[in-house]
């Protein structure tokens, strides 16, 4: 039997429960309905990755979902330490984040790159001293209130109506995972994805806290 090759899902958010529906908790809804959508056992946390962590076995493929509990400006701790742990390659871990700079309803999914000053990112990028890793960046949008500054627009609550829509988002690319993470192919498995999302009918919401 092939030995099985690791990846590595990563959310972001931060783990107190008055951050459930923010922005900035983007990757922990996307990761929550991922794991509900392909079957995984629940989290159990591990305090030595100072996580919740997750896995299962598809099609010879280990996939371990994580949530660093370590808040969103320490999230490369967790990420490092799974990694070192199961040597997981980077080109192997898809991170999933809100992105300001996307538009609501707007995916991208993209290899490498600059952080786009998401703080997420950029401690990841510093902890594996790398930035050659998948991620998905969820649009968010910025707030349509100029006086609102970023750093509260990110940690107020998403409207019901987009957090349907970001769920329709999340099962288009929930249902692609598996071809996006082992495929030789990615160009054509994104294409697949962004065209999907692009027929969907979704709920008319602004961005307005």
């Amino acid at each position: 039997m092939l030995k099985a090759t690791i990846y590595l899902i990563v959310g972001l958010g931060n783990p107190d429960s008055q951050y459930i529906k923010t922005v900035h908790n983007i990757g922990f809804m996307f990761v929550d309905y991922l794991a509900t959508l392909l079957g995984f056992p629940e989290y159990t946390v591990n305090k030595k990755f100072n996580t919740l962590i997750t896995d299962k076995v598809i099609n010879n493929n280990k996939i371990i979902i994580i949530k660093p509990q370590t808040y969103m400006n320490l999230s490369g701790v967790a990420v490092k330490k799974v990694k070192d742990y199961y040597n997981i390659q980077t080109k192997n871990i898809l991170v999933i984040h809100d992105d300001i700079d996307l538009k609501l309803n707007k995916i991208k999914i993209k290899f490498g790159g600059s952080s786009g000053g998401h703080n997420g990112i950029k401690n990841i990028d510093e902890m594996l001293g790398t930035n050659e890793y998948w991620r998905i960046r969820i649009g968010a949008d910025r707030p349509a209130n100029k006086e609102i500054s970023i750093s509260d627009y990110v940690l107020s609550n998403i409207p019901d109506n987009q957090l349907q829509n970001n769920n329709r988002i999340y099962e288009i690319v929930g249902q692609n995972i598996e071809e996006l993470l082992t495929s030789d192919n990615k160009s054509q498995i994104i294409n697949n994805i962004n065209s999907e999302i692009n027929k969907l009918e979704l709920n008319a919401i602004s961005n307005k806290c």
